[in-house]
């Protein structure tokens, strides 16, 4: 008989969605990421940041089983899935787990309506829930009018929107952003955040938000979604005592050099992170964004 868990244990382990314990990540000898370790528990928002190539979209690989670690354990709702067959990994990604790509990850050759629904068919949905799901998802994102379109009838941010919804059709539990505002406009940027807000707080999924837009973290981390008795969900700026729980992770050559609140993040004087916030004249754009595009004070010259 295996031995009974103490009943705290058992609450902290079910608190826990994603925990990297140790983890390193080696490609052809070269060292990405370097002892890594934190948690995200369930409910909570992280944000992974760093300066290109410190190892921020390799870690969201790592979490969701596309890359198995060199050293390390990695647990996701406490289950090791670092020796788990592709199989086993596969039905977890598809029933717990949302990852939206940095990159177009579309299926050109197939209608909205499909590309929507495409995870939950791997995972052997019904059709009937299957069907409620993605128009619930399509209606979420605002193209439940676009069922029939193919991704190359859909602008750049209709497509976007698209690959935010099949990453949440059926609400996974945990979801991975990796850069999901890429390449778009500040629009239609916004309109991605507002939505990412919108499924973490409605739906109280745990998430991991990879940005190198720096602007975007007080932003998604000082808001709230919230829903009336009518259905109808706004989004606020929230108080300090009621922001939802979130977190910064930051890499430099894919180590962790600092965790902690988004205030503590702002202020610290870590070299590596005073880096981000405060960059050198002449560093490079592609390394770190920090200029906020909605921001009212800023002056547009035409």
């Amino acid at each position: 008989m295996a031995p009974e868990v103490p009943a705290d244990q058992n609450s902290n382990l079910e608190a826990v969605a994603v925990e990297f314990r140790n983890v390193s990540m080696s490609f052809d000898d070269k060292l990405v990421l370097d002892d890594v370790s934190f948690t995200l528990k369930r409910g909570q928002m992280l944000f992974i940041t760093g300066a290109a190539a410190s190892g921020k979209s390799v870690l969201l690989h790592l979490a969701i089983g596309l890359f198995r670690p060199t050293q390390g354990r990695i647990l996701v709702n406490s289950q090791d899935i670092t020796e788990l067959g592709e199989t086993e990994l596969l039905a977890i990604r598809s029933s717990i787990m949302g990852l939206v790509f940095q990159e177009d990850a579309l299926f050109t050759g197939i209608s909205t309506y499909d590309n929507a629904g495409y995870r939950l068919v791997e995972h052997g949905w019904a059709e009937a829930d299957l069907d409620r799901a993605v128009r619930e998802i399509l209606t979420f994102v605002g193209l439940e009018n676009d069922m029939e379109k193919l991704p190359e009838e859909l602008s750049i941010g209709m497509r976007r929107r698209l690959e935010l919804a099949r990453a949440l059709a059926g609400w996974p539990p945990i979801m991975l952003f990796d850069e999901p505002t890429s390449g778009l406009d500040p629009i239609n940027s916004r309109q991605v955040l507002d939505l990412i807000i919108r499924a973490r707080d409605i739906h109280k999924g745990s998430s991991l938000f990879v940005t190198k837009e720096l602007h975007q973290i007080p932003y998604t981390a000082y808001r709230r979604a919230g829903c009336d008795s009518s259905g109808n969900v706004t989004i606020t700026k929230a108080e300090p005592g009621d922001r939802p729980d979130t977190g910064v992770i930051v890499l430099d050559s894919g180590k962790v050099v600092f965790t902690g609140t988004v205030n503590e993040f702002e202020t610290s004087e870590i070299p590596a992170v005073r880096w981000l916030t405060h960059p050198r004249s002449g560093a490079r754009e592609a390394d770190i964004e920090i200029r906020d595009p909605w921001s009212k004070a800023r002056h547009w010259k035409i």
